[in-house]
């Protein structure tokens, strides 16, 4: 970033800087994590997947929600944003059951204050998303709360616009992604208020870090489905035996390429545009 933009925060992927009182950038690194910890392994151009991806999604969805982004960096890893007051949840649409939605109702039925049909199984379609508000862990895990206490933390008029336009960006998404083979399972929003007191979609959206995106030609309910997003570095750290805690192990070369190879995939199925061709010209996803 340039000398006059000052560093704001930094989170396991991102770089915040401060441009001036009303504007923000957004740097994504290559850094991935599993389990609430940062990796010591970068997955090289990961962060140009997930800036690429934001962006073509925040071009193609405004007139369902307004969003944050103001442009891109030249370096294909930046966004340039307007700031707003984040809300204090995350917007969690689940279309299909998996993660911590199926474990929670192979536990209770329940997800998240929502009863669903008995016997579904993992990875089973449901017959309609489902809007599941989850908190914000500063440390840990986010947890998973019912619509109620989400409600209570956002006030009423701010959560129920964030949760219609949740529904409105999965559906739109699910459809332009399921015309290209693949399946948005499930996916995390962030949103935020801006000055005049409007909710407006920020941080991310729609990307392998933030969504389940399953091929379609090789989904079958009943178990865990091969994905586009980090579930490979998740499901290989599980086989090493590590404890979840840092520091988590290196990745292998292998293991590098095939999730660089994943990301890379979901980038050029979903936008329809070479990888290669956004690294040169960024602009070319808006």
């Amino acid at each position: 970033m340039s000398l006059d933009a000052t560093h704001v925060g930094s989170g396991k992927v991102r770089e915040l800087y401060a441009l001036d009182d009303g504007t923000l950038a957004l740097v994504a690194s290559d850094r991935i994590s599993t389990f609430d910890v940062v990796l010591p392994t970068p997955i090289p151009g990961k962060g140009k997947v997930l800036t690429g991806l934001s962006a073509f999604w925040f071009s193609r969805s405004r007139e369902l929600v307004p969003n944050h982004l103001l442009c891109l960096g030249a370096d294909g890893r930046a966004m340039i944003c307007r700031r707003l007051e984040m809300l204090p949840i995350e917007c969690v649409v689940r279309g299909y059951l998996a993660g911590s939605g199926w474990k929670d109702y192979r536990d209770t039925g329940v997800v998240c204050g929502h009863t669903l049909p008995e016997g579904l199984e993992e990875s089973s379609r449901l017959p309609e998303p489902i809007f599941t508000p989850a908190t914000k862990a500063v440390e840990g895990h986010d947890e998973n709360i019912d619509e109620e206490r989400a409600a209570a933390l956002c006030g009423d008029a701010a959560y129920q616009a964030a949760r219609e336009a949740s529904i409105a960006l999965y559906r739109f998404a699910s459809e332009h992604a399921e015309d290209r083979g693949i399946i948005l399972a499930d996916t995390k929003f962030e949103f935020g208020l801006a000055a005049d007191g409007s909710v407006v979609l920020g941080d991310e959206a729609l990307t392998p870090d933030s969504s389940r995106f399953w091929p379609a030609s090789g989904y079958a309910p009943g178990r865990p489905q091969v994905s586009f997003d980090k579930q490979f570095v998740r499901d290989w750290c599980e086989r090493t035996g590590w404890d979840k805690t840092a520091p988590g192990p290196e990745l292998p070369d292998d293991v590098v390429a095939e999730t660089r190879a994943r990301y890379v995939e979901a980038f050029e199925r979903l936008t329809e545009c070479p990888f290669d061709a956004y690294v040169s010209n960024p602009d070319v996803v808006l």
